[in-house]
């Protein structure tokens, strides 16, 4: 009879080996199922189909009274519901107790999305050091493709196509896409190209590098991106996922094709996506507070922690800075 640490192994390799899981959802799963273990221990169960739903709901208030935020707790009860479901199909356990189990529910926030000024700011700068060319390649591309972090640092050499103007990617679970290159990350690009040359190479198929020839990682972008954007001069902290809500939020605004944009993202779900369209609501509310002789209100506009701003979708709609036209850069 296998133990609960065993069930838990085989569950992981299930997740790496046949769902083809990011290295992010593996170590959450990895995560939470060690504290679900914690917690059977500490309640004296040798096989997990003892545990019970009274059992799981007490645990989960005490963790959410403890502190544990609320999409942390959802994510804690998701990855118990994922686990069990996986016994059922070994025949390992007969009922999910987690099932019926709920959280309290959150509050979505609204992603936080740069301005045309503040991204003009940001990607028109001009430098001649071939590590600052590498990092506005990466910006550019950011945006021009909406691309993730982790896909943009497993590009390649060989991952573009038709000169530069279509890139390969692969997004979570391992699922490929094409996206399409807007002109201006094509020519930061290039350039970027032009001093790649100069870099120690230690890695051949890696499109960025660092400095000591390596495939540039993660950490490495988040820093650099940062940095980049204290030296523009722009407030609050630049992260590189806010230049995919960018992405998103101003192709949603121009085209108004939710579809489309669901598959620029790699988006399973549309309702993944659909949360950039509150954004859009956000500016269209504004336009009608600042002109309806009847509607204007008092009110002033909040402030995410990036310096720029946002809302909660649970509250009312407030301003954006811009009208339309003048909030969506033409980077073609």
């Amino acid at each position: 009879m296998l133990s609960l640490q065993q069930d838990i192994d085989a569950f992981l390799d299930y997740l790496r080996f046949e769902k083809n899981s990011s290295e992010h959802t593996f170590s959450a799963y990895q995560r939470d199922l060690a504290k679900l273990l914690k917690q059977a221990e500490i309640l004296g169960i040798s096989q997990w189909h003892k545990l019970e739903e009274r059992q799981i709901r007490a645990w989960l208030a005490e963790v959410h009274g403890s502190g544990l935020g609320q999409k942390s707790l959802h994510r804690l009860l998701s990855s118990v519901r994922s686990f069990y479901r996986y016994l059922n199909r070994q025949g390992r356990v007969e009922d999910n107790p987690a099932q019926r189990v709920t959280a309290p529910k959150a509050g979505r926030k609204l992603p936080v999305t740069m301005d045309a000024d503040q991204l003009t700011t940001l990607l028109d700068q001009d430098d001649d050091d071939p590590l600052v060319i590498r990092d506005l390649a990466i910006l550019e591309l950011f945006y021009s493709s909406g691309l993730r972090l982790s896909e943009l640092v497993g590009l390649n050499l060989n991952s573009f196509q038709d000169e530069l103007k279509q890139v390969r990617v692969l997004g979570k679970g391992r699922k490929e896409r094409m996206l399409p290159v807007g002109r201006k990350a094509r020519e930061a690009i290039t350039k970027w190209l032009s001093v790649r040359v100069i870099f120690p190479e230690k890695d051949t198929e890696a499109l960025f590098l660092s400095k000591l020839g390596n495939r540039i990682s993660a950490r490495q972008v988040q820093n650099r991106v940062n940095q980049l954007s204290r030296e523009a001069g722009l407030s609050g902290r630049l992260h590189p996922h806010l230049l995919r809500h960018s992405f998103a939020s101003h192709m949603l605004e121009s085209s108004g094709d939710l579809r489309a944009v669901q598959e620029l993202l790699g988006h399973s779900d549309i309702s993944t996506t659909q949360i950039y369209t509150h954004l859009d609501f956000q500016h269209l509310a504004d336009v009608y507070d600042k002109a309806h002789p009847r509607a204007q209100r008092v009110s002033q506009e909040p402030k995410g922690e990036e310096g720029f701003a946002v809302e909660n979708v649970e509250k009312e709609p407030s301003a954006k800075k811009e009208p339309s036209a003048e909030r969506k850069p033409q980077r073609k």
